[in-house]
């Protein structure tokens, strides 16, 4: 069981997540959103990384003790997976959005032979399809998906119905319900601010239409 509550935390902590009611981000869909989610910067803060990294070890260490290989989703998720694989002293793998158009023309990058028993390590979830892409071409090369770690989850409908269409077990860190609510407690937000939050979840497509 992680600690969804401090993984929350500390994100808040560091900014790497950004809430903004009044001027919503754009996401790469062309969703507006009242959040923005960059992992990535907790890179930049030693203690808070170890604290992540461990957390994503435990995880790993207790939930698919079977694992064989790590693979991290590009891009966002290959510095952590590459962390998370030297402390587990596991192969370390990654898989690219595409195959590169140059050289060997790989997707998969790293040295693995044989069927395998793979986690990947993912920063968030949103949709879920640009991770289940990843984890569909692990399954093209021969290799068993043990699981799915992520630091963070939006929790949409959409993404929990596809990780269970490809019956593939996903565990996050923390998650926007347990983000809400301890923005609430830091008074990072006000109660108004968590409905406006709580409602945009629901229909992130339709942001804007229903406040």
């Amino acid at each position: 069981m992680t600690n969804q509550k401090a993984v929350a935390q500390k994100l808040l902590q560091i900014k790497a997540i950004k809430l903004n009611l009044a001027e919503p981000f754009t996401w790469a869909s062309g969703w507006k959103s009242p959040i923005y989610c960059d992992n990535r910067k907790a890179l930049s803060f030693p203690y808070v990384r170890e604290f992540i990294k461990s957390e994503l070890c435990d995880t790993i260490f207790s939930t698919f003790p079977d694992a064989e290989v790590i693979a991290g989703v590009a891009t966002a998720g290959i510095p952590w997976g590459a962390m998370v694989a030297d402390q587990l002293k596991l192969p370390f793998i990654y898989v690219r959005g595409k195959a590169k158009d140059h050289g060997l023309g790989n997707q998969i990058e790293g040295s693995v032979e044989g069927s395998k028993k793979v986690v990947l390590v993912e920063d968030l979830i949103s949709t879920g399809m640009s991770s289940l892409k990843a984890a569909d071409v692990l399954l093209e090369n021969g290799m068993t998906i043990e699981g799915m770690v992520s630091i963070f989850n939006y929790g949409f409908d959409e993404s929990a119905n596809a990780f269970k269409e490809h019956n593939i077990r996903l565990i996050s860190l923390t998650n926007y319900d347990a983000l809400v609510k301890e923005a609430i407690e830091l008074k990072y937000i006000t109660q108004d601010d968590e409905k406006a939050l709580l409602n945009w979840r629901k229909k992130p497509a339709e942001w804007g239409t229903f406040v």
